[in-house]
């Protein structure tokens, strides 16, 4: 399994002018772009669960890829052969980071005590091959969803035992995430909501997630993890509607349960235009509100309504992510994971270094017409401008609380205001961005 991807030794850093489909046009690790390495800046990790795990199935064809980790009836031999071939491609692809779900990297097994032998056995595993490769996780998180267990939900379940079978899974994961240096902890509701109303408690089940929640926040401090515990916002899909929607939703939700100060958002593009906002208003929201974490990279189909998770490849999008990122003083613990597939038909093995190169070069030359955009701000000059009657005294002085709302009315009809509305140039500050990203 080392040599599974014996076309490849290492990505390497080609320029824009290679026609070489297995190197990057664009991502060159040590290249200085506004004052930091490019590796420092993107921080990529490379997801396990769509890239060793999903084999071509969906809702309406079985599985078309035929994996030689997947061959063997037992399924910790299975686990094992796959850590083999999934850190021979994280070596190759030459990033620092990789993300995993529990159930990804160990069986699952029939009951508690298995989970947790298997889990143990492949942690020891992941822990020998990430210090030879020199690589850990920017993430780790428990698979509360798949079983049919979860079908009601993991903490909002109607069953207090399953709530619980929940619990151990996350005290596991944070465990093992904690064993293996990872740099934060993400917890993603994919069935925490409701398919119908009729036979849901809506108050209940926020405050049984809501205490999970205040759970995992005690634990992460029982145990000294010193990452960033990171909420993934989701819309709907598989269920009707999830209590974690969007960024302004688990805002709300932090705030009711006292999390604010203690869980950040891990914000992904395909979720955010399920919710019906743009990848950048979810991004911006998140600084906005002093949540941003940490950001899946992809996209969605727009002639498709569920999440495709197909990689990012549109520059003009994603420049904008990367000049909110760089704005607000880049990355902390987080960075950029590819929660990214190939299509079904791509059985090609190789198919997985394409998907990679092109949404780490996608992000990278993002990355450099953000720079651009900094160096002389003029985005911010404008919006500085826009607002600029807010710094003086009157504007302060309204926002302070120094005056009342009948204290305003009387300054507007003694200083006799008519304001005139001004224009805010959108057509020109668009005009703007196409030149640092196409000049």
């Amino acid at each position: 399994m080392q040599n599974y991807f014996d076309k490849v030794q290492k990505i390497q850093y080609e320029g824009p002018h290679s026609k070489n489909p297995l190197a990057f046009r664009h991502y060159n690790p040590d290249e200085v772009v506004f004052g930091k390495k490019m590796s420092e800046h993107l921080r990529f990790a490379i997801c396990y669960w769509h890239t060793f795990c999903w084999n071509g199935t969906d809702m309406f064809g079985t599985g078309s890829f035929q994996y030689p980790w997947q061959a063997s009836s037992d399924p910790l031999t299975n686990a094992k052969a796959k850590a083999e071939v999934a850190f021979e491609f994280f070596h190759k692809m030459n990033v620092p980071f990789y993300a995993f779900h529990d159930i990804d990297v160990a069986p699952e097994g029939n009951n508690i005590k298995e989970y947790l032998h298997n889990s143990a056995v492949i942690a020891d595993i992941m822990l020998e091959k990430q210090t030879q490769a020199g690589i850990r996780p920017l993430w780790g998180t428990a698979n509360c969803f798949t079983n049919p267990r979860y079908m009601g939900g993991a903490a909002t379940n109607p069953d207090p035992e399953i709530f619980a079978y929940a619990a151990a899974q996350v005290v596991n994961a944070m465990n093992v995430t904690h064993k293996l240096d990872g740099e934060n902890y993400v917890l993603w509701g994919g069935r925490e909501g409701y398919e119908s109303l009729l036979n849901t408690d809506l108050r209940k089940e926020r405050e049984q997630l809501g205490r999970f929640m205040q759970m995992v926040v005690e634990n992460k401090h029982k145990i000294g993890f010193k990452g960033t515990l990171l909420i993934e916002p989701k819309p709907q899909e598989p269920t009707k509607h999830q209590y974690d929607y969007d960024v302004s939703t688990i805002y709300g939700f932090l705030k009711q349960f006292g999390l604010e100060k203690e869980i950040k958002v891990n914000i992904e593009a395909n979720h955010a235009t399920l919710a019906g906002h743009s990848f950048q208003h979810e991004v911006a929201t998140a600084f906005a509100l002093d949540l941003f974490g940490s950001l899946d990279a992809n996209r969605g189909d727009p002639q498709l309504g569920w999440d495709t998770d197909q990689f990012p490849n549109s520059v003009e999008e994603n420049t904008l992510i990367m000049y909110e990122i760089l704005k607000h003083g880049g990355f902390k613990t987080g960075g950029l994971n590819f929660d990214s597939k190939v299509r079904r038909q791509s059985t090609d093995k190789y198919s997985i270094f394409y998907g990679h190169i092109g949404g780490i070069d996608t992000m990278a030359l993002s990355l450099k017409c953000a720079a651009k955009m900094m160096e002389d701000d003029q985005l911010k000059a404008n919006t500085d401008k826009r607002y600029a009657g807010w710094n003086t005294a009157f504007g302060k002085d309204m926002l302070a609380g120094k005056m009342t709302l009948a204290d305003i009315a009387k300054h507007v009809e003694s200083n006799n205001l008519s304001p005139k509305a001004v224009s805010g140039d959108q057509e020109r500050l668009e005009n703007l961005v196409n030149h640092y990203i196409f000049d």
